[in-house]
């Protein structure tokens, strides 16, 4: 894989400095990015679901939920609390 060589220099350093080879270091990154990227589908078809059933997340919860990422009290995941009636 050819690679610009400031990528190049940053991959063959962490490769050093986790003692690891850079293929190693290229194959956990990609499959990280892979993973992400899986996930976020999921959520995004998980959501579509629930829109054509009428079930959203209130904009306050996901504030709130928002707000709490990377803190001590991490709220989880909000659930659908509005529901349409689709009749």
């Amino acid at each position: 894989m050819r690679l610009e060589p400031v990528l190049k220099d940053w991959l063959e350093s962490e490769a050093k400095r986790s003692d690891r080879s850079a293929s190693y270091v290229a194959k956990q990154a990609i499959q990280a990015l892979k993973d992400k990227t899986e996930a976020k589908a999921d959520m995004i078809r998980t959501a579509v679901t629930l829109a054509d059933q009428g079930a959203f997340i209130s904009e306050g919860k996901v504030t709130d939920w928002f707000e709490s990422l990377g803190t001590e009290n991490e709220l989880s995941e909000p659930e659908a609390d509005v529901f349409l009636n689709r009749a």
